[in-house]
Order: C-alpha cells, then sequence, then structure tokens
C-alpha cells in the first residue's frame, strides 16, 4: 500500500503535489518524495518519515514547474530502512523517466534476470517498483525501434508490453521529460487509480490519485476510476489520450482496500469506501442476530478510526447503545503498517487510551475493521478488561486474515498472521476475548457490491489464499516469507539510486 499523485496545471504543483501527500499519508508513513518537471530538466526531493518531516521550505523551493508526480511509501517489497529506495525512481532513457507506484510486482526477481541478461539493463536497489521502471523504460525503447515517430501510440505500446512482462498489482504514475504525464493501472485493477479536473482560466488541470479524497481537498472533479489495463497520457499543456492497453483485462479491486487501506471519504471504482463500511456493520450485525443471539451487550464500542461506520451502523441495527470508548491519539501513526512487533505492540497503548466510565461493569462489543497480527487486538481487549469491562466481546468486520497478500499489503508471512493457523476459537482465546465475531467473506463482498453491483469479482487472496494473477505457487511463498525473515535491516545512507537530492541542491546553492 503506498499513495500516489500526478498532477499537470496551469501553475507551479510544489505545494499541490505536497497538499496532496498530506492527505494521502495514511497510505504510507516510511517515505515521501516529489518530483517535477521544468522544461526539460527534472526536480525531486525523496526523503524518510512523514511527508512534514521529509520537506523543507528550501526543498520545495527548488521544485519547479507545472506538472509532476509524488509518492508516500509504505514498504512491502525492498527495504524498509534504506531512504534510496523512496520514490520516485529516475532512469535517463529514453528521454528521461520519473515514475511512482503502488502495488507490488511478483516476478520481480524474473524480471531482474532477464533485464540483465536480455534488456541489458542493470537494478541498483531491491525495489520492484524500479524494476517496473525500468520495464516501461526498455518497452519504450522496443516500441521506439518499430515506430520511430515517438507519440502516445508509441507510449501505448510500451504500455501494453509492461502489462505482457509484469506479474502483480501495480498503479503507476509516471512523467516522460518533455512530452507528459503517464498513469496506468495492472490489467486487473487491484490497486486503485482516479482521475479528475480542474478548469480555471489558463486551461483544464489533471490529477491522478489513489483516492478520490485527494482530488476533493485540492479542489478537482473526481471525473472516473482509470480501467484495468487503461493508460492516460497528459501532456504538459494538458490535452489527454487514453487507451486500453491490456489484452483481457478483468477487474478484480482490492477488497482489504474498503475493509482499512481507503479513507472513508474516498470513492474508489465507484464505490464509496464509508458506505461499505456501513454495510458491513449492518451485515455483521445480521450475523450476531443469527448466530450469537445469547449475548448480553450493554454497549457496542469501535475501534478508532475505521472501524466506526461498522460500528455505529452495528449498533443501530442491534437496538444497542453506540459508545466511543477509546481516545485516539493522532500523532501515533497507524501500527497495522509500522514494521516490526516490538514497535506495532508499544505504539497501541500509546495511540490508544480506554474512557473507563464506558467499560466498567459493562458487557461490551468491541468492533474492528480486522483482525492482521492480533497485537493490536490483544492490547485493546487486555485495555478494556483494565478500565473494568465484565465481559469483553471483539468483532472484525472482515473474514480471518488467514494468508499472505502478495499484491502490496504488508502481510507476507503467514506465522505474523494469527489467524494462518488457529481456528476461531483459538484466535478468541488468543487474543483474551469471551466471545469474537468474524464477518463471512460473501458478506464482506456483498457489502461492496450493494454500493457498485458491477463489480463482479475481487482480489481475496488474504482471506481465501485464492491469487486472482493465477502466478502465486507455494514455493513463491515461502520464497517471500523466508527473504522477509532473513532480510538484514540496511542504514539509511547504503548506496542506491542516483541523489537527485543533492543534484537539486548544488545547482540552487
Amino acid at each position: 500500500m503506498c499513495g500516489i499523485l500526478g498532477v499537470v496545471a496551469t501553475s507551479p504543483v510544489n505545494q499541490l503535489l505536497y497538499d496532496g501527500l498530506l492527505v494521502l499519508q495514511h497510505r504510507g508513513q516510511d517515505a515521501a518524495g516529489i518530483a517535477t518537471a521544468q522544461g526539460q530538466k527534472f526536480l525531486m526531493h525523496k526523503g524518510s518519515g512523514l511527508v512534514r518531516d521529509a520537506f523543507r521550505t528550501r526543498n520545495m523551493r527548488n521544485l519547479q514547474g507545472n506538472w509532476g508526480i509524488a509518492h508516500v511509501r509504505y514498504p512491502t517489497a525492498g527495504s524498509a530502512y534504506n531512504a534510496a529506495e523512496a520514490q520516485p525512481f529516475y532512469v535517463n532513457s529514453p528521454f528521461g523517466i520519473m515514475l511512482a507506484h503502488n502495488g507490488n510486482l511478483t516476478n520481480s526477481e524474473e524480471l531482474k534476470l532477464d533485464m540483465f541478461r536480455t534488456d541489458l539493463r542493470h537494478i541498483n536497489t531491491t525495489s520492484d517498483s524500479e524494476v517496473l521502471l525500468n520495464v516501461l523504460a526498455h518497452e519504450m525503447m522496443q516500441a521506439l525501434r518499430e515506430r520511430p515517430t515517438f507519440d502516445h501510440e508509441t507510449i501505448f505500446r510500451a504500455v501494453a508490453g509492461v502489462h505482457r512482462r509484469c506479474r502483480g498489482a501495480y498503479a503507476v504514475v509516471a512523467m516522460i521529460a518533455g512530452f507528459g504525464l503517464l498513469a496506468f493501472r495492472d490489467p486487473y485493477g487491484i490497486r486503485p487509480l482516479v482521475i479528475g479536473n480542474n478548469e480555471t482560466a489558463n486551461g483544464t488541470e489533471w490529477l491522478v490519485a489513489s483516492e478520490s479524497v485527494a482530488l476533493d481537498t485540492l479542489g478537482f472533479k473526481l471525473l472516473r476510476d482509470i480501467a484495468p489495463g487503461e493508460a492516460v497520457l497528459i501532456s504538459p499543456e494538458g490535452a489527454i489520450k487514453s487507451q486500453q492497453c491490456a489484452e483481457r483485462p478483468n477487474y478484480a479491486p482490492c477488497l482489504f482496500e474498503y475493509v482499512y487501506l481507503a479513507r472513508p471519504d474516498s470513492l474508489m471504482d465507484g464505490v464509496s469506501v464509508y458506505e461499505s463500511r456501513v454495510k458491513m456493520g449492518e451485515f455483521l450485525a445480521q450475523k450476531i442476530q443469527r448466530d450469537h443471539a445469547d449475548l448480553q451487550i450493554d454497549a457496542v464500542i469501535p475501534i478508532p478510526d475505521s472501524s466506526r461506520p461498522s460500528a455505529m451502523e452495528l449498533a443501530r441495527v442491534l437496538n444497542v447503545p453506540y459508545r466511543e470508548g477509546f481516545v485516539k491519539n493522532r500523532y501515533i501513526g497507524r501500527t497495522f503498517i509500522m514494521p516490526g512487533q516490538a514497535v506495532r505492540r508499544k505504539s497501541v497503548r500509546q495511540k490508544l487510551n480506554a474512557i473507563t466510565q464506558e467499560f466498567k461493569g459493562k458487557n461490551v462489543l468491541l468492533v474492528d475493521d480486522s483482525i492482521v497480527r492480533g497485537t493490536t487486538s490483544q492490547e485493546i481487549v487486555a485495555m478494556a478488561r483494565e478500565a473494568g469491562a465484565n465481559k469483553v466481546y471483539f468483532a472484525s468486520a472482515a473474514p480471518p486474515v488467514r494468508y499472505a497478500n502478495v499484491y502490496g499489503i504488508d502481510m507476507p508471512t503467514r506465522d505474523e498472521l494469527i489467524a494462518s493457523n488457529r481456528t476461531d476459537d483459538e484466535i478468541r482465546a488468543a487474543i483474551g476475548a469471551d466471545a469474537l465475531i468474524y464477518q463471512t467473506l460473501d458478506m464482506l463482498k456483498a457489502s461492496i457490491t450493494a454500493c457498485n453491483p458491477s463489480i463482479e469479482q475481487f482480489e481475496t487472496s488474504c482471506f481465501d489464499g485464492c491469487y486472482i494473477t493465477g502466478d502465486v505457487t507455494a514455493a513463491y511463498l515461502d520464497g517471500v516469507e523466508n527473504q522477509r525473515k532473513g532480510a538484514p535491516k540496511q542504514s539509511d545512507d547504503e548506496g542506491g539510486q542516483l541523489d537527485l537530492n543533492l543534484v537539486a541542491s548544488e545547482e540552487n546553492a
């Protein structure tokens, strides 16, 4: 999970991109980067940490130009500790390309070997995003050899080549020097990507983003989702062209985006994230009425923030008081996307504090969006008991997360998933709850299709172990897990990609 932006405007875009990254900060807290184009020149700054920590006024002044891309990083492939793997990435041929990517390639190791032996390209980091960039660059060179005229058709042929070679999930924004902003989405549409515009006195401005909330807050009008396999090309002057570049596109968005990843005020794939979470609460309440009618519930309490819409609707359907029992420290990041169990466990207590009056002597039903590693759930149940709860029931708006996710969500090792080798009752005992209620997968899907019936298929691998791209084997999963377990921590000053931060600072000194 990462957040990406691409803007073509009629005035400088540095502040626009920065503000957009702040809105998408929930999609990545590890690193941030912005690249802009002025004439034939790229300017870039990227660094570790939150957006507010990665940029200073001097950095923003250097980012000149009326079009650019931006990225917030949440590491799933590569090193979480190496600042050189922050995005965007850069390659100087053909013409010069900057790229930012949300998702994860499942055949990146194979592609690295192919590019070294056949394409004669070297990958200098462990990031699959650099692999994707070099595949795009190579396919563009191939398209130019076949058709020497460099125009939108050449670029769309290159994207078609990317679709043929790359497997996995990818939503991409890229800048091609002197030519324009390119955005495209994998043939399954696993990771989200939307496009909108803004009419000004000087012309039409365009914005591509991971979520529609970025368009809303920046004053752009949402037009539509970029379709699976589709590529959109926008010139620096604002002319736009689009084309389907995949041979067999198949709409299958990631179900976990609606459960947890996206902001509730976003619209993705024609679905209101908020409305879908309300539906999750409705269906979860129906399951409780059907299968757990014996529970004596005095209050329904959400785990802030993503479970709140589900909890409110669940309380309404059950006709049980809805109460706010936890106060959230908003200066602590999202614990799900923090690297390391010890860091996550410690940050739960720092992030949430129980309101004793809402728990003391009560049977409470805690509602969370999902249970992944179980670290947060264990700590929260313990906090409820410490606050004086009589009984603590726990409900998840999502089914058990039993399988690794390889499409851009940090669930790569089954050993880390509390549900991977446990029954529901064993999970209940592990988190210390008196009862545990999970949403069913069918009802979770129904929560989304109730908002947009045209979506007939989803990427659901973390729940059912079915990998939509068809290339994920047991051997591949074992390799990912072994690589993760044995990966050494890297420091921020280890070698990596060409540091354009230094170039920009020297030129503007």
